[in-house]
């Protein structure tokens, strides 16, 4: 179903979003419900920045941004999952995360993945802290 068809229906989800680290800072809160129109990753992501405008902490905007490239393997034969990096214009920065019900969400399928009510949305771009 295209994204427009879930539009012109009014079909919301209503999704629980954790925060870490500068996502948490910038929001200054770290759980609660979020409702918004449509069913997709990408459609929420749309959303919760329209309202919150925080994209900046953890969509990359350019390569210098994310993360060069996947850790080896330790195993033997194929990973399991779906290990391919993140398409053009869907790149985490480096160091932050999305999560959906505790899996990255490149390992579904990117910012197209279903979500359904009730699902819980981790957005982390960690911080660092030093003596």
């Amino acid at each position: 179903m295209s994204t427009t068809t879930e539009r012109q229906k009014g079909v919301t989800t209503t999704v629980d979003v954790k925060a870490t680290g500068n996502v948490r800072r910038a929001l200054d809160e770290h759980r609660f419900d979020f409702t918004f129109e449509g069913t997709t990753l990408r459609e929420f992501l749309d959303a919760f920045f329209a309202e919150y405008g925080c994209a900046d902490l953890i969509l990359a905007t350019d390569d210098n941004d994310r993360t060069k490239g996947w850790a080896r393997y330790p195993g033997e034969g194929t990973p399991p999952g779906r290990w391919v990096a993140n398409p053009e214009g869907e790149r985490t920065r480096r160091y932050a995360r999305v999560l959906i019900n505790g899996k990255f969400n490149e390992l579904l399928d990117g910012f197209d993945t279903e979500l359904e009510d009730g699902d819980r949305i981790a957005l982390m771009q960690p911080f660092m802290y030093c003596c």
